[in-house]
């Protein structure tokens, strides 16, 4: 399966946001999330985006974007959070492994990242397997006030 990912600009999530199509580059069928999720990345990446860049990115297949993948906070010496997420359209067809996958390539590459962390929710397993597929360990649990109990995973990448 040829996924790239593509480093994610404000541009980008405005047309997404709006519904117009982007240069080059096609949605999949009923999007790839919620507008007001949309927007919500928009901001996060727009925050982080000033201290590290790139602080999301599209995943693409077939010149159509299947999903995103964006840093979920400021990165902490050396470690990145990821979160991900693919449209609904083209959920467990492995387009998360191979995005998820593709972003440790690019943090490979980036001598500013030394470990890539990600958490999942306890019940939510479609994402615990792209983790674990993608090579990630368990490191421990945590509760969140909005999300509930997760699991923390990480990855060395340096």
């Amino acid at each position: 399966m040829q996924v790239s990912i593509i480093p994610a600009e404000d541009g980008h999530f405005a047309a997404l946001i709006a519904g117009t199509p982007l240069p080059g580059l096609g949605v999949v069928e009923g999007g790839i999330e919620a507008p007001d999720v949309l927007a919500m990345l928009r901001d996060l990446a727009a925050t982080i985006r000033p201290q590290f860049a790139p602080a999301a990115w599209l995943i693409v297949h077939d010149f159509k974007i299947v999903g995103l993948c964006s840093l979920v906070a400021p990165p902490e010496t050396g470690t990145i959070h990821i979160g991900y997420g693919i449209a609904a359209s083209r959920r467990r067809l492995g387009f998360a492994s191979t995005g998820v996958q593709a972003v440790v390539a690019w943090a490979r590459q980036d001598a500013r990242v030394r470990l890539v962390a990600a958490e999942t929710a306890v019940d939510n397993l479609p994402s615990q397997h792209v983790l674990e597929h993608c090579g990630f360990t368990r490191t421990g649990t945590r509760i969140d006030d909005e999300d509930g109990a997760l699991i923390c995973w990480s990855l060395g990448v340096a």
